[in-house]
């Protein structure tokens, strides 16, 4: 029996994956909440993108019974319609937009400072906010290199540091009475080891990864949990060029297909972990480091097919 030809077969992928993807953001939008957030007080960074991990996390946490959401964004032009969305959809959900940078210390201080006077507590802080150069090594300017690291690396230290200072207090009469919380900062396989991404980004979301080690060993003997998720390819604002091309060239199939799902990702995945995470369902999962990647980093790199 013949193979079929190369470009049938890239058309029989990308309609397998088209389809496996469209159930999946089918489950999510039907599904309905549980309260595995319930009452819960959260920050999330870089959701102003509409494709992306920041945005599909909120929905899903205020779907789970959020009590307020603080979303940040460095553009914030499209938070006001979704914080509107989300409190039209949830009775006594609060959400509040916040145009800043998620590197900048005094914004991140500031809005810690905001949950902590306005609803008493601090339940989650998720650090999602990020860059991704395009230029080769020969081309990366030191300048270049330093703005992907500070904003990918130095805004999760920032999120550790004022986020675990406001989920130390407790409520007198509130709901929560001692310290606690759930850090989760936005690594990526690329961050594991090479060939997922440019140097630079690499480069910080290896930092990214040890600060979630390093940051729950830090705060031992709080309560409060710091893990990172490692996203692997997933179609998000910032990823947009990568399949806008596949797309074009009719290649849409050949993207994803070096992990053992043999498909990419989409944000709503990465959003069902990061939900895990912020829950009291991860309460004993603290300093890991776990990717969502369809196995890509379960292996070193193997000849398709082959035995072993």
């Amino acid at each position: 029996m013949s193979q079929p030809k190369t470009s049938e077969a890239l058309q029989a992928a990308q309609k397998r994956t088209l389809a496996r993807l469209s159930k999946i953001q089918q489950q999510f939008n039907s599904t309905k909440g549980s309260g595995r957030f319930a009452n819960k007080v959260g920050i999330l960074t870089g959701v102003g993108s509409e494709k992306g991990i920041g945005r599909a996390t909120a929905v899903l946490l205020a779907r789970e019974g959020a009590k307020h959401l603080y979303v940040i964004d460095y553009n914030a032009s499209t938070l006001p319609a979704l914080a509107k969305e989300l409190e039209a959809k949830h009775s006594g959900l609060k959400v509040t937009p916040i145009e800043a940078d998620a590197a900048d210390e005094k914004a991140i201080s500031a809005v810690c400072q905001q949950a902590i006077a306005e609803e008493g507590k601090l339940d989650a802080f998720f650090a999602n906010a990020g860059i991704v150069g395009a230029n080769l090594l020969a081309t990366t300017e030191p300048d270049e290199y330093m703005e992907v690291m500070r904003v990918n690396s130095l805004s999760c230290f920032l999120a550790i540091k004022h986020a675990s200072e406001a989920m130390k207090v407790v409520q007198k009469n509130g709901d929560k009475t001692e310290s606690g919380g759930s850090i989760i900062l936005t690594a990526s396989v690329a961050g594991m080891r090479s060939g997922a991404g440019p140097m630079d980004y690499s480069a910080s979301k290896s930092s990214v990864i040890n600060l979630a080690n390093t940051g729950a060993q830090t705060l031992q003997g709080t309560n409060i949990r710091v893990n990172a998720v490692l996203p692997g390819l997933i179609e998000t604002g910032m990823t947009t060029y990568t399949f806008e091309r596949a797309r074009e060239r009719g290649s849409l199939g050949k993207v994803g297909q070096l992990n053992p799902l043999k498909r990419f990702g989409i944000a709503e995945e990465i959003a069902q972990a990061v939900l895990f995470l912020a829950s009291d369902e991860s309460s004993y999962v603290n300093g890991i480091a776990l990717p969502v990647d369809g196995g890509l980093s379960s292996s070193h790199p193997v000849v398709p097919g082959q035995a072993f």
